[in-house]
């Protein structure tokens, strides 16, 4: 039987994912520069310039590490790091990540589903006040640049709270870690929040009519556009 040769021998690397390779960059060009806890990164098209990739593929990357609470990314303000871990930490935190997402969406897809049809059918004038004042909030949030990550948060708590469902109420209390990394890496994707106001709309009138079916399909059908996120590509 003929031997195979060296180069048939040699089980194939798969190639690291272009975000890591960003990620091992940032944390390079953070080093060099001397930056500590506190300090702003430059604005993301210097930094894109001096990395030499599109500021769209910066911005995911910066959303990773945002997710990993390496950085804290504040409108008008910019990328601030907050600590400065060793890259093989950061890696493998961002694998861990990607690798836990795909649950997370099935998690929020049967409470929050659920939730949704129970507010529909039991929210009172007062939890409906709650749901439009989030909606005000993130429109507000999404209209001056930010991602609109409060005003998300806020209405899917006041669409938790007009459920009336105690039980439901803590299992989202006890996945709020998750969902928000799942709500950063989402909002980061190029016109995401704005698609997401519409959605959360969508879902608050439905709510509004009190037609359970409608917005238990609203809120899947919210669900499913938060998820398709560029980590999991």
């Amino acid at each position: 039987m003929p031997k195979k040769s060296a180069t048939q021998q040699i089980s194939r690397v798969s190639r690291p994912r272009l975000y890591e390779q960003l990620v091992e960059q940032l944390m390079e060009f953070i080093e060099s520069a001397q930056l500590g806890p506190g300090d702003t990164l430059p604005a993301e098209r210097d930094l894109a310039e001096r990395l030499g990739v599109s500021r769209a593929t910066l911005a995911q990357a910066l959303v990773a590490l945002e997710v990993l609470g390496v950085i804290d990314v504040q409108h008008g303000t910019g990328a601030v790091l907050v600590y400065r871990p060793n890259v093989p930490s950061v890696l493998k935190g961002l694998r861990e990540h990607r690798s836990r997402l795909p649950e997370i969406v099935e998690a929020r897809s049967t409470l929050e589903v659920k939730l949704a049809e129970l507010a529909a059918a039991r929210r009172t004038e007062a939890d409906m006040k709650a749901i439009d004042k989030a909606l005000d909030a993130m429109a507000e949030e999404v209209a001056s640049g930010a991602k609109g990550a409060h005003g998300d948060e806020q209405f899917h708590q006041a669409v938790t709270t007009a459920a009336h469902s105690a039980v439901l109420a803590q299992l989202m209390t006890f996945i709020a870690g998750m969902i928000l990394e799942t709500r950063l890496e989402s909002l980061g994707q190029p016109g995401r929040p704005e698609q997401s106001l519409a959605s959360h709309r969508k879902i608050a009138e439905a709510i509004r009519a009190q037609d359970p079916t409608a917005a238990a399909a609203a809120m899947l059908e919210h669900i499913t556009l938060v998820s398709d996120v560029a980590l999991l590509k």
